[in-house]
């Protein structure tokens, strides 16, 4: 048995390539973590550059256009708190204003880190506030082609990173990113990211599904720069590849610092936000 086992070493040791393959397996490994730790630096850069808003509101009107051009438009509030540190997640209500038979109706979202997000939704007409389950999230937002999951803020420690490389981004270079979602519910495996070189803005994010089937891509533009410091894109656009839909978001102008508190973001305050 000894034998054996001496001439099966001794012919593997003989075969063309062999060590190749094992010093080829710590190669891959180190571009691997040299992707994914240059991947995380991207990231971390644009939090970095886009912290310390504190809290913020803004108008907004969603236009929900069909493959055939129809369109149908709804106009809606958002309010946003700052979370600060690695463990916490940032907060967010959006309230809608129009059409009449939405009106009133809020989607209050705690992001989480290790975990699926918090979200509650609040219906006028029941005066009810209704947990949405983690199974759920990944249902359209109100008809339109965001999901709950992509309203909820893009915490770092939601994901893993894979730098990609540099590519052109208009008349632009940008560092492009897969996010790879780290907690269980999500319905995308990657989201492909375009990052602006120099401002670290998000031009444009590319979704797969579980799959790894591109089905959907977001474009963010007519960037304005608010307090010298905070890049916000007023006109943003996804596009559902597998429907033909559309979903544009238009942002008016952003107030920082308005005085909203964690108080504010409660799921019993809902029923008093107007």
């Amino acid at each position: 048995m000894k034998r054996f086992a001496i001439a099966v070493l001794t012919a593997a040791l003989a075969m063309p390539g062999i060590w190749s393959g094992f010093s080829a397996a710590p190669a891959q490994a180190q571009t691997a973590s040299r992707a994914a730790g240059r991947g995380l630096e991207i990231a971390r850069e644009a939090e970095r550059r886009d912290s310390g808003w504190r809290d913020a509101q803004v108008r907004m009107t969603m236009i929900l256009q069909d493959r055939r051009g129809n369109t149908r438009k709804r106009s809606l509030r958002m309010m946003m708190l700052e979370v600060p540190g690695d463990k916490g997640g940032d907060m967010s209500i959006a309230i809608f204003d129009s059409p009449a038979d939405m009106k009133g109706t809020l989607l209050l979202t705690h992001a989480r880190v290790g975990a699926d997000d918090d979200q509650w939704l609040y219906l006028p007409a029941l005066k009810r506030v209704k947990r949405i389950s983690s199974s759920n999230k990944t249902g359209a937002f109100f008809g339109s082609e965001f999901t709950y999951e992509d309203i909820a803020a893009p915490e770092i420690g939601k994901f893993t990173y894979e730098y990609l490389g540099s590519k052109p981004c208009g008349s632009r270079s940008c560092l492009i990113v897969a996010r790879k979602p780290a907690y269980r519910n999500s319905g995308y495996s990657r989201l492909i990211t375009w990052f602006d070189s120099k401002t670290y803005r998000v031009e444009k994010i590319e979704y797969l599904d579980r799959r790894g089937k591109m089905v959907k891509v977001l474009n963010l533009a007519d960037y304005k720069l608010y307090k010298g410091r905070f890049w916000r894109a007023r006109t943003l656009t996804m596009k559902n590849l597998k429907t033909g839909r559309t979903t544009v978001l238009k942002y008016g102008d952003w107030r920082f610092g308005t005085g909203l508190s964690a108080a504010t973001f409660s799921k019993g305050n809902l029923r008093n936000i107007r």
